[in-house]
């Protein structure tokens, strides 16, 4: 949508939409997320991963064809929110299959790299439309909303090819298949492997118990311990700050933004979009390579520090140029603005769902994350709708209240998210319930060790 709105032709159709009707027309995109986000992990549980996912494809398909043959508002709209209910379907099987076919040790960068993904769908947007700028017909947003069908159908041969999760299929009692998938994916072929016996063991032992615990598991289970109530409060402000941190003005609106800075022509502002999506890509799988290396709470706090003096810098200089109308002021913002989102790319990006995921018990860890979408949702949903009224009405005033937001991001991490690094998933409770925790599961130097082996056999 960044860069529909900086085209004239896609203004020209709609109406140069503004204010609240220009924040419905991106809410309606957000709302079709909501609504999917749910059913699909229902969905997923019952008829398995894959299936679900080819569902997301059929709306997927509907909702192009309907934004690309559009002849009305009402239909480009209505395509938005199907546009939406795939995204929901794809943000919640996806990352299931993938996490759940993932190999052992590689399991959480796999989960820190999915939402690095979403910037190569926005490279490709940005520099479509940078290229159908000038053309004069309505095709200048015909063809970018055609196009955006491209990377997820570039996905369909690994999807063809990778196996249904073998946690699923256990929890539906065909646990032999899945026995001979994770035999064929972690061990390459050999059936002796001590790594898959534990890992089989592990999965078959705990969904069991999921299975047995679920009927008195509820997500009123969340408040009842303090442990768990720091737990929900990290999962909700995570999910709400990833969009609360001013990021929203500049991901939907960076050519409302733009136009207040007196760069205005489409050349200018599809170009630095374009620019924007790809030096977003770079630091984001950055960050995702560092999460156990550099470790989150210190990821977290450099992500604080970037953003927080880069939102005041440009502040600073978006109210000189409204001020003096000086170019050079206007201009000086750029390189600010590039500053602020490697801030976010290399924390906010890879962590929102890694983060919340590994620090709910295993019982919970489902309902956590669904949380976790929930609030960040809803944060979209709320600053999609308010940010263009604040634009049109204060203009640069309104990234105070976002260097407000940014202040109590800092403290927030600071008092309250503690470092996971060098914890396996069953250590965490150590972290949140106190050292007199019940441990169970697979130790991890064990599994390190038996992950040697596997590879060593693999490579005989």
């Amino acid at each position: 949508m960044n860069g529909l709105q900086a085209l004239t032709q896609w203004n020209d159709f709609m109406d140069t939409p503004a204010g609240a009707w220009l924040g419905f027309i991106n809410v309606i995109y957000w709302a079709g997320v909501g609504i999917s986000s749910p059913l699909t992990a229902w969905a997923a549980n019952k008829w398995g991963r894959k299936p679900v996912i080819y569902v997301g494809y059929l709306f997927l398909i509907l909702a192009t064809v309907m934004q690309t043959a559009a002849q009305n508002q009402a239909t480009f709209i209505v395509s938005r929110f199907f546009l939406g209910l795939s995204t929901g379907i794809y943000g919640n099987a996806v990352p299931l299959l993938t996490t759940e076919c993932a190999y052992p040790t590689h399991r959480g960068i796999i989960t820190s790299l999915y939402f690095t993904g979403y910037y190569c769908g926005s490279i490709l947007a940005a520099w479509i439309t940078f290229g159908t700028r000038n053309m004069k017909s309505s095709w200048a947003w015909r063809i970018p909303s055609l196009l955006q069908a491209v990377c997820p159908f570039t996905a369909i041969p690994g999807l063809l090819l990778i196996c249904e999760s073998p946690r699923w299929l256990i929890s539906v009692g065909r646990k032999e298949e899945a026995r001979r998938l994770m035999v064929n994916i972690h061990a390459g072929g050999d059936t002796s492997s001590i790594l898959v016996r534990d890992e089989f063991e592990e999965i078959e032992k705990t969904i069991a118990h999921e299975q047995k615990a679920s009927e008195g598991v509820s997500y009123t289970e969340m408040i009842k311990t303090p442990g768990n109530r720091h737990r929900l409060f990290i999962t909700i402000s995570l999910g709400i700050l990833s969009q609360w941190v001013g990021n929203g003005v500049l991901s939907y609106y960076l050519a409302l933004m733009l136009d207040t800075i007196g760069i205005t022509t489409v050349t200018n502002q599809t170009l630095i979009s374009g620019c924007l999506q790809i030096w977003n890509l770079i630091f984001a799988v950055v960050g995702a390579s560092l999460v156990e290396k550099l470790g989150r709470r210190v990821l977290f706090m450099s992500s604080f520090v970037i953003m927080f003096i880069s939102y005041i810098i440009i502040t600073a200089l978006s109210a000189s140029f409204a001020k003096t109308g000086s170019a050079g002021m206007g201009t000086a913002v750029i390189p600010f603005l590039f500053m602020y989102f490697l801030g976010y790319d290399i924390a906010l990006t890879p962590l929102m769902i890694s983060y919340p995921v590994e620090i709910w018990p295993y019982r919970l860890r489902g309902r956590g994350l669904s949380v976790a979408w929930i609030a960040m949702v809803l944060g979209v949903i709320f600053n999609v709708f308010v940010n263009p009224i604040a634009l049109a009405a204060i203009a640069w005033k309104y990234y105070i209240v976002f260097v407000v937001i940014l202040a109590f991001y800092g403290a927030i991490v600071w008092f309250t998210f503690p470092e996971t690094k060098g914890y396996t998933l069953e250590e965490m409770v150590k972290i949140f319930d106190g050292e007199e925790a019940i441990l169970t599961g697979i130790n991890s130097e064990k599994v390190v060790g038996k992950d040697a082996d596997a590879k060593k056999k693999v490579s005989e």
